[in-house]
Order: structure tokens, then C-alpha cells, then sequence
């Protein structure tokens, strides 16, 4: 168990995806993106969701963050964000999306 000032000390917050694309360097297969965050500014992440998830697909839509870890050096970037799915039984990733838009940066409650 955690208690609520540990949930506290996680920023979750909802981002627009500026850019993908496949990162080819990545030892497992990912997909680079460049998030805008809105006040917070634009961060990258690598994230392995290419079981569902076409770059092209991911531009203009909007995806939950946590945006206050440490930076991780993924293959030859290094990753800002980590974007939050759903881990499905046979260990695809589904993203964690808002149902409709709403402005960049927003916490998640």
C-alpha cells in the first residue's frame, strides 16, 4: 500500500503528440514521440506499443504522461516521459487516452 502522498508525488498529466516514428535503435521494438505538454513544454518518450500503434496514427492525438521521472537513456535518446497503457494478457500495451480533448498539460486526478 502507498498512501495518498506518494500518489501525490507522481505528475500525471495529458499530452499531445507532436511527432513519431519507430525507433529503429531501440532493442525491443518502440515508437519515439515528441509530446506537448502545454505549459510544461514538449518531452520525448519512447514507449513499445507498436503491437497496436502506427506513428502516423499517434500524431494530433492526445495520451497520459507521468512527466516527473528521471530522465532514462533509451538507445540513443533519452526518454523524458514515461506514456501510461494498459498491459493486455498477452503483454500488448493499450495508451491510456482522455475520451475527449482537453488542454495540453492538464493533471490527472
Amino acid at each position: 500500500m502507498i498512501s495518498w502522498s506518494d500518489f501525490d508525488k507522481v505528475d500525471m498529466r495529458v499530452g499531445k503528440v507532436l511527432e513519431a516514428s519507430y525507433f529503429e535503435e531501440a532493442k525491443v521494438p518502440a515508437i519515439k514521440m515528441l509530446i506537448d505538454f502545454g505549459p510544461i513544454g514538449t518531452l520525448k518518450s519512447s514507449a513499445q506499443i507498436t503491437d497496436h500503434y502506427l506513428p502516423a496514427n499517434l500524431v494530433g492525438n492526445q495520451v497520459i504522461a507521468v512527466v516527473n521521472f528521471p530522465p532514462k537513456q533509451v538507445a540513443n535518446m533519452m526518454s523524458e516521459c514515461l506514456v501510461l497503457g494498459i498491459i493486455e494478457l498477452g503483454g500488448e500495451v493499450v495508451l491510456l487516452r482522455p475520451d475527449k480533448e482537453v488542454e495540453n498539460g492538464r493533471p490527472v486526478a
